[in-house]
């Protein structure tokens, strides 16, 4: 009778823990990323009474998390990131300098510049250079002091169409260094912003000049610091006679020299097969006016970051840039774990590795098994409240039960107690 009262305590204190297990996973159904937990019973080996073994009761044995896929929620927020599947995200401690494993991708930029937490653990990725290359070693995502460096134009691709009716110009070809190129001495004008290896802009203006059937030259003018004209160079360009009037040379290969700018430029006018393509979606000879469709430059200008980020959904994070350019900056790797049931819970959504874990498998997201990234999209608590309110019923069952063996167990050991008298 006293070993079944013992019996019955173990599983009074068995089902007491179980009772906080639920009322944890229900205190966090509105918890991001949070996992439910289940819990596990075993039996404790009794002692034998002859030949019988009678068991010493319950405990509970294990905790685990349950990793099933919580729903995700639209937030609108860039930061904000969802694993869709397997794997963390990996975050910092900065002050024990520690990486930890998180399912929650609520972040924020804090004033150092790092997208971290809330709770200040900074998001881990590989870093990417100008040239879009990815460096191998991990690193906190910091977005401060990023700038796009200055580019100096190398080559201008163009599109667009030269009137076949028009007449070679009866007057030649001129240059004045105060007023310009004479009027008349050519057929057709543009114009285009150029950059040179400090970022500043330069424009060069285009003229175009009919030399004959199918023939035409360009003549590249500038100003220069002292607001006199001058011209870098010429270049040729030669029309097939097919009625679709494509382009069959450009002399592409040569490049013009702009000695005042130390540059050095290529005017592709969509010859070969990179942009602007062949025939209609090159430069064209058709009978019609002359215009223009396209005008490319490669320069750039140097750029400060702004605020707006992208992240698709193999983790390249990307900025914008005053200048216009967008390229990634980081890429957010996903870490994948053998035994992710064994890591250590330590509040805060985080999680840390155990020897039972296994090592993190770092990889790109979306491969090795690794879930994609949803940015803009925080993913919920995988809590099902039907499923804790039945555990809840079957826990306080259980407790009572257990209870009653104690209180019945009481009773017989009264019983007895009263034989004497």
């Amino acid at each position: 009778m006293i070993k079944s009262m013992f019996t019955a305590i173990t599983g009074l204190r068995a089902n007491n823990l179980a009772m906080g297990v639920i009322g944890n996973n229900v205190a966090n159904i509105n918890t991001w990323g949070f996992k439910a937990q289940r819990y596990s019973f075993a039996d404790i080996l009794g002692a034998s009474v002859g030949n019988v073994r009678i068991g010493g009761g319950t405990r509970l044995s294990k905790i685990t998390p349950n990793f099933s896929q919580g729903s995700v929620l639209n937030t609108g927020n860039p930061l904000d990131m969802a694993i869709d599947g397997n794997g963390f995200f990996i975050v910092k401690d900065p002050l024990a300098d520690t990486d930890y494993y998180t399912r929650v991708g609520q972040f924020i930029v804090d004033d150092e510049g790092n997208i971290s937490t809330p709770e200040g653990y900074i998001l881990q990725g590989w870093a990417i250079d100008e040239d879009g290359n990815v460096s191998s070693t991990l690193k906190n995502i910091n977005i401060a002091n990023l700038s796009s460096l200055p580019k100096a134009t190398s080559q201008v691709k163009i599109g667009m169409n030269l009137n076949r009716e028009d007449d070679v110009p009866a007057i030649s070809w001129s240059l004045d260094s105060n007023t310009g190129p004479a009027q008349g001495s050519y057929n057709y004008s543009t114009n285009t912003v150029v950059y040179d290896a400090y970022g500043s802009a330069h424009t060069v203006n285009l003229y175009f000049r009919k030399t004959g059937d199918n023939q035409w030259e360009v003549h590249y003018v500038y100003k220069d610091d002292q607001g006199q004209y001058k011209e870098a160079g010429t270049q040729n360009l030669v029309f097939n006679t097919d009625p679709a009037g494509s382009l069959k040379t450009d002399n592409s290969d040569t490049a013009i020299n702009f000695s005042d700018w130390n540059l050095s430029i290529k005017f592709d006018y969509g010859t070969g097969t990179d942009e602007g393509g062949t025939g209609l979606d090159g430069t064209t000879q058709f009978s019609g006016d002359s215009n223009v469709s396209f005008i490319h430059q490669n320069g750039q200008e140097a750029g400060s970051l702004t605020r707006d980020l992208t992240i698709d959904e193999k983790g390249y994070l990307y900025g914008i840039f005053s200048n216009g350019t967008i390229r990634p900056l980081y890429k957010i790797p996903i870490a994948n774990f053998i035994s992710p049931w064994n890591l250590e819970e330590l509040g805060n959504n985080i999680y840390g590795v155990t020897n039972n874990s296994g090592q993190p498998i770092v990889g790109d997201a979306g491969s090795g098994g690794r879930g994609k990234i949803l940015s803009g999209y925080l993913e919920q608590s995988n809590v099902d409240l039907s499923t804790e309110f039945t555990n809840l019923i079957l826990s306080q069952r259980a407790f009572q039960a257990n209870a009653r063996i104690i209180t019945t167990s009481d009773e017989l050991l009264s019983e007895l107690v009263n034989l004497k008298r």
